[in-house]
């Protein structure tokens, strides 16, 4: 089995780090393939780099030659799942949504906590979107921008905490949900300081993907994500339809 994950943002090193978490908890026989877009911004932390994240992804995947079974977006309340999901033939998982959904067998509320406090709607949108707010104690911000979680560590780890344990005792959150692709490695340290069970959306999407390929499921295409009409599209910067994709 061949996964896909997508870093957002065009940082490198944040696209190794995503890498090499799904790899902690694939399967064996499991192959992870991370991609970082062709363009974009190094950080992705509001609308206008979210939705310019979402056509570089989808141009990435479809330029991907070899055959795949799965692809991952690891962007927290970002935009273009949506597309991906009618471009291709395979499942196609979020982070978010698969950190929001997993975090509900495990415990009664949930909160996230991610970077800045300007992308907390943006998280909000893409949970009530996917009908998981009912359960959703609250989503808090670290104040801190997502390079600095490579940056200062340190700083990173402080305030994460901070916000998780405050999301524990005053939002009665029984799970915290790391609301940041580049937030793997604090699981652990904020585990410890909360008492309380934390997903990490990388490692959730992961196992959720590898489920859907080994049930043979996929998106349906009988309505909403049908892949796109046959149309002409003038400047777009998308390649036709590569391995694993529809054709439009």
């Amino acid at each position: 089995m061949r996964i896909l994950i997508l870093n957002v943002n065009t940082t490198q090193s944040m696209t190794r780090a995503i890498g090499d978490s799904a790899r902690q908890v694939a399967s064996p026989g499991t192959e992870i393939v991370e991609l970082t877009p062709d363009f974009g911004a190094d950080s992705c932390e509001g609308n206008f780099e979210s939705y310019l994240a979402a056509i570089a992804v989808m141009d990435k995947v479809v330029r991907y030659t070899e055959p795949f079974d799965a692809v991952i977006q690891a962007g927290y309340g970002e935009h273009g799942r949506e597309g991906l999901q009618e471009l291709l033939d395979v499942p196609v998982v979020d982070i978010t949504e698969a950190a929001a959904s997993t975090a509900q067998f495990l415990g009664h509320k949930y909160s996230v906590v991610t970077t800045l406090d300007r992308t907390v709607p943006l998280i909000e949108d893409r949970l009530k979107l996917a009908g998981l707010t009912d359960r959703l104690a609250s989503v808090r911000a670290s104040g801190l921008g997502v390079l600095e979680l490579e940056s200062d560590p340190q700083r990173a780890v402080a305030a994460i905490v901070e916000q998780s344990r405050q999301a524990v005792e005053q939002d009665k959150a029984e799970v915290i949900c790391l609301g940041c692709g580049g937030m793997a490695e604090l699981e652990e340290q904020v585990r410890l300081a909360t008492g309380v069970p934390i997903v990490d959306g990388v490692r959730a999407a992961v196992t959720i993907a590898e489920s859907l390929v080994r049930m043979g499921l996929s998106t349906s295409k009988v309505r909403t994500y049908a892949p796109p009409r046959p149309k002409s599209v003038t400047g777009f910067p998308m390649a036709p339809a590569a391995a694993g994709s529809v054709s439009f």
